[in-house]
């Protein structure tokens, strides 16, 4: 290997921070499979990083009208959901007694503690206060959460976007409580709807963000089901039965509902 080749791994390696991307795997037992289930939710975090970050990007072009920009965003979210969902298989991979084999490791650890998909969901219009139990108070995860709350949801910048493009929206509502389905807005889908110009194609596009994230909800119900059942969840959660209750909630009810008008 040449000096060049070796300044250029070097070089590599610096810039995705190898190191401490490969010593993060930390398993705490000696079982084979703990460093599977350790990968697959270190990746499923920094997918939740780049959807943030792609949706906070969606929602500066929203704002300014920028309809090309939106839908090009929109299509690379909706690719890496497809990736996201796919994973599932390869956790799927994992029996019950296999999962079982290190599981007590766990502690209170839990997929409800993931800050990042709870900022996730207050970006996409949830607001419910109850998500606060796991976060204490003064700490960064609940403050970015909070922030995420209290800001105009991504559906919320939607509707500014419709605005821009010369329809007659509703008053604006507050951003802080949750969304109600608004007979006049969907009055305005119709309309956006039967223009079928660009507003149509973005709306068509966060459909199918709602559908992919609603899919990877069932899969990862499910994907719960066929490790423990019905048993408690880790670090105390109720594992499937709550899981269940997230299932075919719609992000933005609106757009659902105005299907059975067109």
């Amino acid at each position: 290997m040449t000096d060049t080749d070796t300044q250029a791994a070097l070089s590599y390696t610096s810039y995705l921070a190898l190191d401490d991307l490969l010593d993060a795997q930390r398993p705490r037992s000696d079982e084979h499979d703990e460093l599977l289930f350790i990968v697959i939710h270190q990746v499923y975090e920094l997918w939740f990083k780049q959807i943030l970050h792609e949706v906070r990007y969606l929602q500066e072009h929203l704002a300014a009208g920028h309809t090309p920009h939106a839908i090009r965003t929109l299509r690379r979210i909706l690719t890496i959901l497809k990736v996201v969902v796919a994973q599932i298989d390869v956790l799927e991979t994992m029996t019950p007694r296999q999962f079982t084999s290190f599981r007590a490791r766990l502690d209170a650890s839990s997929g409800f503690q993931s800050a990042q998909f709870r900022e996730l969901e207050a970006v996409l219009g949830r607001r419910d206060e109850r998500v606060f139990a796991h976060y204490p108070e003064g700490g960064e995860a609940r403050q970015r959460i909070s922030d995420a709350m209290s800001r105009p949801s991504l559906f919320d910048t939607f509707v500014d976007y419709l605005a821009v493009n010369g329809y007659a929206v509703p008053a604006g509502r507050d951003v802080t409580k949750p969304a109600e389905p608004s007979p006049g807005l969907q009055e305005v889908l119709l309309k956006v709807y039967q223009d079928d110009a660009g507003p149509s194609n973005v709306a068509e596009h966060l459909v199918d963000f709602d559908e992919g994230m609603q899919e990877w909800r069932y899969r990862h119900v499910k994907m719960v089901e066929r490790t423990i059942g019905d048993k408690t969840g880790t670090g105390g959660s109720s594992g499937a039965a709550y899981l269940r209750t997230t299932l075919f909630t719609p992000m933005f009810a609106d757009l659902w509902a105005v299907r059975s008008r067109l």
